[in-house]
């Protein structure tokens, strides 16, 4: 038996348990609450990673054409071209992952560079969405 606060002897016995089990439950609930947040900011931190490195793939192409203006009005820049595109090409799938594509339209010394990334891993979904292939783009135009 224990005495209670007004100093009579009190029989109930595993209160303090029962308080400290609840206790646990709560703070678990938070902590699993916790762990949902952060697994949301990685996704998303990942989504901004992705666009970063689109922004950098363009401003890199733009900056190859500046440096090279015959090539680029010659036209081997444009799609499906040999030499230094080939290679910003194989950037793209490297940095962006599969499914990456960069593509060059030009219009004399008018080009629209425009980088696409699949973005499914990244996109945060409701619990009824069906995680199907989506993709993100980025499009700058340049003047040389």
């Amino acid at each position: 038996m224990m005495f209670d606060s007004g100093g009579y002897w009190s029989s109930e016995k595993g209160s303090s348990l029962i308080e400290v089990l609840i206790a646990v439950v709560i703070i678990s609930i938070g902590l699993l609450a916790v762990a949902g947040l952060q697994a949301v900011a990685l996704k998303s931190n990942n989504g901004s990673y992705l666009r970063s490195q689109a922004t950098f793939l363009a401003y890199d192409l733009a900056d190859r054409m500046r440096a090279a203006p015959d090539s680029a009005v010659n036209g081997d820049y444009d799609d499906a071209q040999g030499g230094d595109r080939a290679q910003w090409d194989a950037q793209v799938l490297n940095l962006l992952g599969p499914g990456a594509t960069g593509s060059v339209a030009r219009n004399n010394r008018q080009v629209t560079i425009t980088v696409r990334w699949n973005n499914s891993r990244d996109r945060i979904r409701a619990a009824n969405d069906v995680n199907q292939a989506t993709f993100d783009s980025f499009t700058y135009q340049v003047e040389f």
